[in-house]
């Protein structure tokens, strides 16, 4: 390619440089006579250089392996989240039982009671009794806050259901509750109430107790191993009837799956 120079003025004779008349390479064009910047006519005269060819397909098959390695790592992230998920369940989908037959009645955050730890994921249910014949759910969340004041001990339960059937959530289902010694992290408690000193429920707390089982066995993906006794945790004879009628323990978690 060549270039035709013209001069800026050609009315000029007294010019003693003059070039009109004589054709030139780009590759004598200094750098001065043009009004580029330095880089843009770097620019230039790089456009001007075609790459070689196996730069070019060396540059496309990197550019492949890229997108392919990237590709394969998100399909292989989203596949390992699923399948923990599945597998493992989380803490979510909710801390808080919104359901029609459960009364939400949180303990004020304190450290005896309800300390605000969180529990990062769900691994089993325990059953307790709470070894206080004839109390009613109510008295038994009251004693679980008055601990915040008195500080006497350490003790709550996510859930308390009463001789009724009726059922108090005290606890987030996201949140530590001072009910199963070791495995306080990774479960939800459940105390239950008993009207006799052998520690047998009533029928209705019986049902309560098999629906609240089969509700969180299928929001948390707990299969029947995954529900335990106080006993099963501790040694501790909790629940005391189904610790001393290990045949009505496994119909107790037979009918929860049946």
């Amino acid at each position: 390619m060549k270039y035709e120079y013209q001069e800026k003025n050609p009315g000029n004779s007294t010019d003693t440089n003059d070039q009109s008349d004589k054709p030139y390479n780009i590759d004598s064009v200094s750098q001065n006579s043009r009004n580029d910047s330095p880089d843009e006519f770097d620019r230039h005269i790089s456009s001007c250089k075609p790459k070689p060819q196996w730069k070019i397909a060396r540059q496309r098959s990197l550019r492949r392996r890229i997108a392919a390695i990237l590709s394969g790592g998100t399909v292989l992230f989203l596949l390992v989240f699923l399948i923990h998920n599945f597998r493992f369940g989380s803490v979510q989908p909710v801390p808080l039982l919104n359901e029609d037959w459960v009364t939400v009645s949180l303990l004020p955050e304190n450290q005896y009671s309800r300390p605000g730890i969180r529990i990062n994921q769900i691994n089993a249910v325990v059953v307790h009794y709470v070894g206080n014949p004839g109390t009613t759910a109510e008295e038994n969340r009251s004693y679980f806050a008055g601990l915040a004041t008195s500080g006497a001990t350490y003790a709550s339960s996510h859930f308390i259901i009463g001789l009724d059937g009726e059922i108090l959530q005290c606890v987030p289902m996201d949140e530590v509750a001072y009910c199963s010694n070791s495995r306080n992290y990774d479960t939800i408690s459940i105390e239950c109430c008993h009207p006799g000193e052998d520690g047998a429920f009533t029928s209705d707390t019986y049902s309560s107790l098999i629906r609240l089982l089969r509700t969180l066995c299928q929001m948390y993906h707990l299969s029947e191993e995954d529900i335990l006794r106080h006993y099963d945790v501790s040694g501790k004879s909790c629940p005391l009837y189904y610790v001393e009628h290990e045949d009505a323990w496994e119909q107790l978690k037979t009918d929860v799956f049946s």
